[in-house]
């Protein structure tokens, strides 16, 4: 009955969403009766299902109901408590560092998806070294074996690469293109035809594709611990190297490094942080571990030292935490669940990152502009007061300014020339008895008198030195006065013999426009 209504909601676009809808919910739910509620009949959500959604709603989404785990089981597996979950979890943390360690290298070194090439390049290695095995009577399942055929394999899509690029005209990312499909390619007839062997079906190549961390044993950690180490100690020694290849390969071959060996070095840390993690998360996703890790480690540093700490320490906490969820949700699938765990690391580093957070960055964006902002009200505040003849040192009030002058002076609208204003008045730089008069204050002056020496002194040095006509350079500083610092200060005075102990605030270089009086710009609008 459900499956004929499932059939017929499918001519009306939202009603085949909402019986999907309702067969995963249930699905979820985990109730034999297949309903939203533990009652077999007349469920209160559906009504008109008659409590018989589970058994289609399986046959639709080819699903079983998952269990959630008892707190005992939770225990169990964050303890590592059992023999299984320690060896998973202790391989996956491990081999998430040294992928997080390599991955930093080849993003910096823009060729993040050199592990997506390599990996699919090691399976008609695998399945060579399947057939191979069952020919000359060796135990084809034995992991040794197809580790060995897929490293000569991913070591030969390696080479393939290295001589496109050198030997043509063809670029690396095409390079890396063919290598991919022509490897794969080749490696998936292969595969079919070890299917069709005898042993074929039997043969597990499935784990090095998909990945399959629950069959990990004690060797297998052991290997992965033993690259990683391995990975991690040529890493380090090799760094300055690596950095200065990564950065400019041009000028490291200029001064006398090995280019291409240390090219074949990176690329071969590559190819055995590849071959070891294909049991773990298969050759399919074992280039999120090589990218995602480095690209969240991006966002919290601008240094390759603290990058590639933090990709390791991502890596690890994304391979620990994906197998120990895939050992709680026994149907969840280890390689997957790694790849997430990494990829919710990657949004919140993307959302949050110190250095290159997206809402950071916007908030960043927000106090400079802020601060842009009340540098250029503070600096036609303290223009108008000039213009009116009053000094710096001058102990008797000047008459304040009007919105209309300031307004006509920076040219803006009234909701942004407002929005300034309360900032100032709340920061305590200007008073605004009325809508009409704003008026400096104490701290407000010298702020004022700062920006302006700042944006005077920038003028001065580019019309002396940049050549840029008086009428222009008004808005040429407004660009970058704002970021000077007091070293700057210091060489631009040194530079325009303006060093003078008072602080004195150089003249305005250009003509400076006299602001409209109250009286003739009419008040305020």
């Amino acid at each position: 009955m459900i499956l004929v209504r499932l059939r017929r909601a499918r001519r009306t676009t939202w009603r085949g969403v909402w019986w999907r809808v309702v067969a995963a919910t249930c699905l979820v739910c985990g109730f034999d009766s297949g309903c939203l509620c533990p009652a077999a009949t007349a469920c209160p959500a559906t009504p008109s299902l008659g409590g018989e959604i589970c058994d289609p709603a399986l046959a639709l989404l080819g699903a079983t109901p998952v269990a959630w785990p008892t707190a005992a089981q939770w225990k169990r597996t964050l303890l590592l408590q059992d023999y299984n979950s320690r060896i998973v979890v202790l391989g996956a943390t491990v081999l998430g560092a040294a992928a997080g360690l390599v991955g930093s290298f080849t993003l910096l070194r823009k060729r993040a998806l050199m592990g997506d090439a390599l990996s699919h390049a090691t399976l008609p290695g695998i399945c060579a070294a399947f057939m191979l095995a069952t020919a000359l009577g060796y135990p084809a399942k034995s992991l040794p074996v197809l580790l060995t055929g897929a490293t000569l394999s991913g070591l030969l899509g390696m080479a393939s690469i290295l001589l496109i690029r050198n030997l043509t005209r063809i670029k690396e990312d095409a390079a890396l293109g063919i290598v991919l499909s022509v490897f794969f390619g080749a490696g998936t007839a292969l595969r079919g035809v070890v299917v069709r062997t005898p042993a074929g079906n039997a043969a597990g190549l499935e784990a090095f594709i998909y990945g399959k961390t629950a069959s990990m044993g004690a060797q297998d950690a052991l290997l992965i611990g033993v690259a990683a180490l391995l990975c991690t100690a040529i890493g380090a020694i090799l760094f300055k190297e690596l950095r200065l290849l990564c950065f400019d390969e041009v000028f490291a071959g200029a001064e006398g490094y090995p280019v291409v060996a240390l090219d074949v070095a990176l690329m071969t840390l590559v190819v055995a942080v590849s071959i070891v993690g294909l049991q773990a998360v298969g050759l399919i996703l074992m280039v999120a571990l090589l990218v995602i890790p480095a690209a969240a480690a991006r966002f919290w540093t601008e240094r390759m030292l603290p990058m590639t700490l933090w990709a390791a320490a991502l890596g690890a906490i994304s391979g620990m935490v994906g197998s120990t969820l895939s050992a709680v949700f026994s149907r969840l699938p280890s390689g997957a669940m790694i790849v997430l765990t990494s990829t919710a690391f990657f949004m919140v580093s993307m959302a949050i990152g110190a250095r290159r957070g997206v809402f950071i960055r916007w908030l960043r964006r927000r106090r400079l502009n802020q601060r842009i902002g009340r540098q250029h009200l503070l600096r036609a505040l303290f223009e108008i007061r000039e213009a009116s003849g009053a000094s710096l040192a001058s102990t008797s009030p000047p008459s304040p300014a009007s919105f209309a002058q300031v307004q006509r002076m920076r040219s803006w609208s009234t909701p942004h020339l407002q929005g300034e204003i309360r900032r100032a008045v709340h920061d305590g730089l200007v008073v605004a008895p009325d809508e009409q008069r704003i008026e400096l204050t104490e701290a407000g002056l010298l702020e004022a008198a700062h920006a302006t020496r700042q944006h005077r002194l920038w003028e001065l040095y580019l019309i002396e030195h940049a050549d840029v006509a008086p009428g222009r350079v008004d808005r040429d500083a407004d660009d970058i006065e704002h970021v000077l610092d007091p070293h700057t200060v210091a060489q631009l005075e040194h530079l325009l013999d303006a060093d003078q102990g008072d602080g004195a605030i150089p003249a305005s270089p250009h003509a400076i426009p006299a602001p409209p009086t109250p009286q003739s710009a009419g008040g305020a609008p």
